[in-house]
């Protein structure tokens, strides 16, 4: 194959690439969208969806037991005072997991719910998303990763709980909690004036 030919092969397979990276960017969550439905299987063996929580606001948190960063925030207590703080005044807290079984992070069900009593935590449930599905449909990248979406079903925040992204416990006080603020705002029929961050922690250890 020439140069000439080659070229052009290599073209159109970036070409492919990049038709097939825009269709699958579109099917992701996107901020003043309607926030996608989506069905999965919580702790208790049940299946939920979105659309349960219609006219609430709903917090999505992703979760590895085992990334350091997440353990900065459970370890001092932050992700469950602001667990018990937002459903105290009516959201919904959904917690998920999209570990992959063999990769760090993933649980059973019973795993969880131990863990949940051992830190004390209290989201209003926990999903298991070990095929990726959630994850992949929302674009979640990290652990922790947050997203928010208000009472009318639109999503209004996606990204890092926080401005200090380290692993450091005493970072925790004097952050700006991002998650806090966008659903204080949204509350008050304000604009989420930082509505996107770049989330911080470990990577999702989706299925490969």
């Amino acid at each position: 194959m020439n140069a000439f030919a080659r070229t052009l092969v290599l073209a159109a397979a970036g070409a492919v690439f990049l038709s097939a990276s825009r269709a699958w960017a579109a099917d992701l969550a996107k901020i003043g969208a309607p926030a996608p439905e989506f069905s999965a299987t919580d702790i208790h063996g049940q299946t939920r969806r979105l659309s349960e929580f219609k006219g609430k606001y709903v917090v999505l948190e992703w979760h590895n037991q085992g990334c350091p960063f997440v353990k900065k925030h459970y370890n001092s207590g932050n992700m469950q005072r602001l667990q018990k703080e937002l459903t105290g005044e009516g959201v919904t807290w959904l917690t998920v997991i999209s570990s992959a079984p063999g990769k760090q992070g993933y649980v059973t069900a019973d795993e969880e719910t131990k863990y949940l009593a051992e830190k004390q935590a209290s989201p209003t449930d926990v999903l298991l998303d070990p095929d990726g599905a959630l994850g992949r449909l929302y674009g979640a990248k990290t652990t922790p990763h947050m997203f928010v979406i208000n009472d009318s079903g639109v999503l209004v925040y996606a990204g890092a709980i926080d401005d200090k992204p380290s692993t450091d416990l005493g970072d925790v006080d004097g952050a700006k909690n991002y998650v806090r603020a966008a659903y204080e705002e949204a509350k008050q029929g304000k604009p989420v004036s930082v509505s996107v961050t770049a989330p911080y922690g470990c990577s999702v250890k989706y299925k490969d």
